[in-house]
């Protein structure tokens, strides 16, 4: 088949490419560092293509705006929470191709979302107290990356779980941007090879929609780039606690 018949061998109609070019801009702006949005872009995409089909299109592009985000913010990036949170990821990943074929999605989907809930009312309370104090207990980083890395191998859905833990951490702006830049480029990337050869997700016809779709990812990123450069530190933690509690809302409802 050639690279047109490919294409068209997706059978998707006008609505859904503007669909998907929403939810890849989105998710460049994500990876710039307007976090919360992920689960916009993960339910646009689960509609078109089907859950466990989506997660397979999405991650190349994920990989992608990975490299732009590691590249402008990576002078910003704090390695010994990276060192702390990936062996607890990896695990987390682990588990997840295991379960990945027999969970269910309803009663996964639930679940985060009760979890991503209470964790944000909880950081909203932390904030109206307006307290300084960083969590140190071992079991919070063990708890985050465990989860992070599940969640991420199931449904692309680690954001909301990584945010909470960088805003306990108390993390400015661009410390959180790009702590988080790294972490989840060298997590996708270990995903890579179980999407390939165990999920079989990812395949030429996919990555062949990908090279399609990642000019507008990229524009996105270079938007969001400078929008988070007007947004302050007050601010922008305020943004990510109400954007990742209305990320959760949707995913208990979805």
């Amino acid at each position: 088949m050639t690279y047109l018949d490919i294409l068209q061998s997706y059978n998707l109609t006008a609505v859904q490419w503007v669909a998907i070019g929403f939810a890849v801009f989105l998710l460049g702006l994500s990876k710039s560092g307007i976090k919360g949005i992920g689960i916009i872009i993960v339910v646009i995409l689960a509609f078109v293509f089907g859950e466990k089909a989506s997660t397979g299109i999405l991650l190349p592009m994920l990989i992608c705006a990975d490299v732009f985000a590691v590249i402008y913010y990576n002078r910003h990036a704090q390695w010994h929470i990276i060192k702390k949170l990936i062996p607890w990821m990896i695990v987390g990943v682990l588990v997840g191709v295991w379960v990945g074929n027999d969970i269910s999605e309803m009663i996964f989907k639930r679940l985060m979302a009760i979890i991503i809930i209470v964790s944000v009312g909880i950081m909203f309370y932390t904030e109206t107290r307006k307290s300084n104090k960083v969590p140190t207990n071992k079991l919070f980083g063990i708890t985050t990356g465990f989860l992070a890395g599940f969640t991420t191998m199931i449904g692309n859905l680690a954001g909301p779980i990584s945010n909470i833990y960088f805003l306990a951490m108390r993390f400015p702006k661009n410390e959180f941007i790009g702590t988080a830049a790294w972490l989840f480029f060298i997590i996708n990337v270990f995903k890579l090879p179980f999407h390939i050869f165990v999920w079989k997700t990812v395949t030429k016809e996919t990555l062949i929609l990908n090279s399609v779709l990642v000019p507008t990812v990229i524009i996105g990123f270079f938007l969001g780039a400078y929008i988070v450069k007007l947004i302050s530190n007050v601010n922008y933690r305020r943004f990510i606690l109400i954007v990742t509690a209305i990320g959760g809302i949707i995913m208990l409802f979805k």
